[in-house]
């Protein structure tokens, strides 16, 4: 039973450690290379604002769907979901 719990924890931390690295990484990323983004121009505006308006937006809708349904998976492998 313990390390059934220590494998659950371990696996939720290892989940939550690599969506906010992926999170990290869109945020930091994006305004890393704003200049080289902002060469493009789309109806009369930079690319850069059309990613940090729109797309990190639907990235970080993405990374909570993504967490969400890992997790549910997660929770019935080892028995914890509420749906009994």
């Amino acid at each position: 039973m313990k390390d059934d719990r220590q494998d659950y924890w371990q696996r939720t931390r290892r989940l939550t450690f690599a969506l906010l690295g992926f999170w990290l990484c869109v945020t930091f990323g994006s305004t890393w290379f704003a200049r080289d983004i902002n060469q493009i121009v789309i109806l009369g505006f930079p690319l850069g604002f059309y990613m940090a308006a729109q797309g990190a937006l639907i990235i970080f809708l993405v990374i909570v769907l993504i967490y969400d349904r890992w997790m549910i998976r997660l929770e019935r492998r080892y028995g914890l979901d509420d749906e009994a």
